[in-house]
């Protein structure tokens, strides 16, 4: 099979015709690969074999009656079952909303109420009773598979194994049109409900096959699934995407066993969060710390060095005598580290979030090709990434094929191009809000496009604080810069109509004890928290960590806590972003104490 085998979205036509290609180009080549928890060994399946499954899938959604265009859920970590779900549905005509499966109770109950759904499959009888209290009498839902077999005996509740138990037939497929609505993705909601991006065939289909113009996937790489498919960017980029090359998808067992399961499967491809690769980098720097200093000498001379070689290749450093040293860090430090890494790694994505710039040095210096990406669920999602050959850490990339970028009012990124969503699930409002009547998507998100055509995301529209001296500052950069100490976990800066900005920190658990050993504190104690000496240390340590920002961003009090903001405690979305309105909510009676006695 050559590496131009791509199936074009005109080929495919729809999500399930992309896969029916696949399996007539090459029914017998490996599609997807699992951990089988009764054998203890990863299995693979092939492109027929998936397709062999996927019947059985299709006649058991047919015995249930469902129309065209009816909605059916899935909350499901990363697995074959999600895909058997998805493209059973899909060549059915039915719509698949996807949930995360650590998303909370409550929100579950109100997607699956608000998309009107009528078949959901959940992972596990507890999981169904957590969403079952908090439904209302209202709902739809006719039919809940339980993909392990503790079902109970409910009249609407069935496992899996079950379910699929069913004489073999004759498929009746609904075939799709490519701008027929496919998918109801509810973004995270970081601010209000979540509401529901409407995407066609069409949509998935071009962002894909747009991405895939940019790089070289070949029918031999092997992409590590773990970021959930119920995230757009897994969803289009490491599941569809791999389809349309023909290359192998494998599901990771879980975060916990991620080092693992790459050193096992021993990916050449990897589609990230920030957080991910921000936790190597924290691993690894710990490790270190706990070693010798010439190891850690060797170590970050290899990154340094790997980071000029990296500059001088893109043409933007001139030649360094030190890059002559290359080859004997890349024996001692870089090789090692790959093999960490399973040892075929060439290329990893990231996007999500900003990807911090000292987690990218870290990388991109031990010579792994690292791009970072840009986009949103309303455009499918990808809208930039960099080239291999044009890589800037520091910029989200250049626009995919097919895809037009402007600078709007405010310095807005807006977007047109064949991945914008059809609009948000009965919110017209909303839809009317987000794209103009000229078609152009507004991302919310402040940015400048070079010259060179790479985009630069410089901060959020909303997400402003405007001071009482009538200075305007975007908290994201200075939160981003605080947690890249390695000693605040999480950020959030506040200050909007005062004189002054203030932070409420999250201290690294594992930090705490030695800074409060340092102080002369306990930290056991809550108290200690409360330490004047205590803030005072890291207002210091702040003053040092925004040194670059302007001085009017300067922090002058804190609010320290050990509390995490995690999905559980509603702080965090499912997506791992910072809930701010619910975050000063709980924190309001503290920034009020931070701003006792302040004067402008």
């Amino acid at each position: 099979m050559s590496s131009s085998d791509y199936i074009s979205p005109e080929q495919a036509q729809t999500l399930y015709g992309l896969f029916c290609e696949r399996v007539k180009r090459s029914p017998d080549q490996d599609a997807y690969g699992y951990f089988d928890a009764d054998s203890q060994q990863w299995q693979t399946l092939s492109w027929q074999q998936a397709a062999d499954e996927i019947h059985r899938w299709q006649q058991a959604f047919q015995k249930e009656g469902l129309r065209k265009g009816d909605r059916v859920a899935l909350n499901l970590r990363n697995s074959i079952e999600w895909i058997f779900f998805d493209l059973a549905a899909l060549s059915l005509g039915l719509v698949v909303v996807p949930l995360y499966p650590d998303d909370r109770p409550d929100n579950v109950a109100y997607i699956l109420q608000d998309a009107d759904v009528r078949l959901a499959l959940i992972s596990s009888s507890r999981q169904w009773s957590a969403i079952k209290t908090v439904l209302s009498e209202d709902h739809n839902l006719q039919r809940v598979i339980i993909v392990n077999e503790e079902a109970a005996a409910q009249s609407e509740v069935i496992s899996l194994d079950k379910w699929l138990d069913v004489a073999s037939s004759d498929v009746v497929l609904s075939p799709s049109e490519p701008h027929q609505l496919a998918s109801i993705i509810y973004t995270s909601g970081t601010t209000g409900r979540s509401k529901g991006v409407m995407l066609s065939h069409q949509n998935m289909l071009a962002v894909a096959f747009g991405s895939l113009q940019l790089f070289e996937i070949l029918p031999d790489d092997s992409f590590l699934s773990f970021l959930p498919l119920s995230h757009t960017l897994e969803r289009t980029g490491g599941y569809y995407l791999p389809m349309m090359a023909g290359s192998k998808v494998v599901f990771s067992r879980s975060i916990p066993l991620l080092a693992e399961d790459m050193r096992q499967v021993q990916p050449t491809i990897m589609i990230a969060v920030p957080r991910i690769f921000e936790r190597i980098h924290d691993r690894v720097n710990k490790q270190l710390a706990e070693s010798t200093w010439i190891r850690r000498f060797i170590f970050n001379a290899a990154v340094n060095v790997g980071w000029k070689r990296f500059q001088y290749q893109h043409k933007r450093s001139l030649w360094s005598p030190t890059l002559l040293f290359w080859p004997l860090l890349n024996k001692l430090v870089v090789t090692k580290f790959h093999q960490r890494l399973g040892g075929r790694l060439r290329l990893a994505v990231s996007g999500g979030a900003a990807l911090p710039a000292h987690a990218a040095k870290m990388f991109i210096g031990l010579d792994l090709t690292l791009l970072q990406g840009y986009g949103l669920t309303e455009t499918s999602p990808v809208i930039s990434v960099n080239e291999p050959a044009q890589n800037d850490p520091a910029s989200v990339g250049r626009p995919i094929k097919d895809v037009e970028v402007r600078i709007g009012k405010d310095d807005e990124l807006e977007v047109k191009g064949p991945g914008n969503m059809l609009g948000y699930w009965n919110n017209h409002k909303a839809t009317s809000q987000t794209v103009d009547a000229d078609g152009w998507l507004h991302t919310g998100d402040k940015a400048r496009i070079a010259d060179s055509g790479h985009i630069y995301i410089i901060g959020r529209i909303k997400d402003i604080l405007v001071l009482s001296n009538g200075e305007k500052i975007p908290p994201a950069d200075i939160e981003a810069a605080i947690v890249s100490s390695g000693i605040i976990d999480q950020a959030l800066v506040v200050g909007e109509g005062q004189p002054y900005l203030a932070a409420i920190l999250v201290i690294n658990g594992e930090k705490w004890p030695q800074i409060a050993q340092k102080l002369g504190l306990d930290p056991l104690l809550n108290d200690s928290l409360k330490n004047k000496e205590l803030h005072q240390h890291f207002v210091r340590l702040l003053r040092q960590w925004l040194y670059a920002f302007p001085s009017y961003a300067r922090i002058r009090r804190v609010h320290l806590t050990l509390q995490p903001w995690t999905i559980e405690n509603g702080l965090l979305t499912p997506t791992l972003k910072v809930k701010r309105p619910l975050v000063l909510e709980r924190f309001s009676k503290e920034v009020k104490e931070m701003y006792q006695g302040a004067s402008s």
